[in-house]
């Protein structure tokens, strides 16, 4: 069962969270705080699996909450709820350390899904085979050769190494948001800014060509955050 602290101000949403989030199948063991304050003293007693948190509460706000945490604790994942989902909200929570964010209103079944995922991430079940290769869709990357193969008809298209690169990255945690900073600087070793996120730019639009023929695959732009490879 997973141990799940849930930090809302919100008392009727929290009693329904709460509520819905243990009568899911499998469940969960859900202990609540009304803030930030609580939220920290609640992690430090029961040490949960995971963490959902507001962030506009009294008293001690998501924010303040998730850089105390982050001080000693840089493993237990941390999902932000909330309505404050503005751009300068968002690359604030990330640098803070939270994992992802979910926009209320949302359902405990939405929120279950947001869940299962970031600790698929932490627990490593990523796509990748035993030889090394990544499952996209019907597609299979093999970055040591850089090549793409569709899996359907068998065409093989061959990648530049720098492409073979970043689908991998985008692939190893697909449908999760990559920080475009942190692509940069594991690829590009330059102190000219503007040419390297250009140059990431065209790398992109080269890979979504890869994809163009399938619907279910798509290489999103998340503005102001990063990049994510979504499948269906």
């Amino acid at each position: 069962m997973i141990k799940l602290l849930l930090v809302e101000d919100d008392p009727n949403l929290c009693y329904i969270v709460q509520s819905g989030l243990q009568e899911l199948i499998g469940g969960y063991d859900v202990c609540t705080a009304a803030n930030g304050k609580e939220g920290l003293e609640a992690w430090e007693q029961h040490r949960p699996d995971i963490i959902i948190s507001d962030i506009d509460m009294p008293e001690m706000d998501g924010f303040e909450m998730v850089k105390r945490i982050r001080e000693t604790d840089g493993d237990t994942p941390i999902l932000f709820a909330s309505a404050l989902t503005s751009p300068k909200d968002v690359r604030r929570g990330y640098g803070f350390g939270v994992n992802n964010y979910v926009k209320k209103p949302y359902v405990p079944d939405e929120l279950d899904a947001h869940i299962h995922a970031i600790l698929k991430m932490k627990s490593g079940e990523k796509s990748r085979s035993e030889n090394g290769c990544l499952k996209i869709g019907h597609y299979t990357l093999e970055p040591a050769h850089a090549t793409l193969r569709n899996d359907t008809n068998g065409k093989l298209q061959v990648l530049t190494q720098r492409e073979a690169q970043i689908l991998q990255l985008l692939a190893e945690n697909k449908n999760e948001v990559v920080r475009r900073e942190a692509i940069l600087s594991r690829f590009w070793n330059t102190e000219d800014d503007f040419f390297a996120s250009r140059s990431l730019d065209v790398f992109i639009n080269k890979l979504r060509k890869h994809f163009e023929s399938d619907a279910d695959i798509e290489i999103k732009t998340v503005r102001g955050i990063g990049l994510m490879l979504v499948t269906g």
